[in-house]
């Protein structure tokens, strides 16, 4: 008896898998079809739209073939990145002061920054008058002093860039610049007075500056007013 249960058992999975087997061979079979069907579909419309291309080209004839020259736009050959040799201490000195020199230039009129006298004093667009004021009263203690006394025009220029990116660096507010009266020029006219002033109205950083007082040394000297005078004090 339990023999034959076993084989009712057996003949039951058996016939589960039969009919497993046979719905995957149908569904493959219906996956096929369809694919079938899809391909001569587009097989059909193929052949309709080659008809319908030679029912409009009727009549039309190939151009001759031309012997005419035509350029061909060049291939683009790509460039070499320029691989910039490192400089050392001594080149990168004599490099920043290149790009300082071109800078600044010596022919920048200065005039029309001024007010009233031009050697007296000058306020950067957008500052105030009550900043120039307080300049000349000595608001703002001198933090750094350059001296250009004997130096001639492009050494003076490389200096006075030079002694300003240091004092933006270090947010001094007020710096003093002597230039000296110029009596030692030739025809005794101040020429680098007139430089310093086109320079420091060139530079980025400065806002300000006015012929300093006696003790500072008059009218051979500038106090300049930095960008940090304008930031709040801590």
């Amino acid at each position: 008896m339990a023999g034959g249960l076993k084989s009712f058992e057996a003949l039951k999975v058996l016939s589960k898998q039969l009919k497993d087997d046979a719905a995957q061979r149908e569904a493959a079979e219906a996956e096929r079809a369809a694919a079938e069907a899809a391909r001569l579909e587009r097989e059909k419309q193929r052949v309709a739209e080659a008809s319908i291309f030679r029912t409009n080209m009727k009549g039309v004839n190939k151009l001759p073939e031309s012997n005419r020259y035509v350029e061909r736009a060049p291939k683009l050959v790509a460039t070499p990145p320029v691989v910039r040799r490192k400089l050392d201490a001594a080149e990168q000195k004599q490099d920043d002061a290149a790009v300082l020199r071109e800078s600044l230039s010596d022919l920048f009129g200065v005039e029309h920054y001024m007010e009233e006298e031009p050697s007296l004093n000058y306020l950067a667009p957008g500052v105030g008058n009550d900043v120039m004021k307080r300049l000349r009263k000595g608001y703002w203690p001198v933090q750094e002093e350059l001296d250009l006394h004997g130096l001639r025009r492009d050494d003076a220029r490389d200096a006075l860039g030079r002694f300003l990116q240091q004092a933006n660096r270090r947010n001094s507010r007020c710096v003093c610049v002597i230039h000296g009266r110029g009596f030692g020029s030739r025809g005794g006219e101040p020429v680098l007075k007139s430089m310093v002033h086109s320079w420091l109205v060139q530079t980025d950083g400065v806002i300000a500056f006015c012929q300093a007082n006696a003790v500072d040394g008059g009218e051979g000297a500038l106090m300049v007013l930095l960008r940090a005078a304008l930031r709040p004090e801590r």
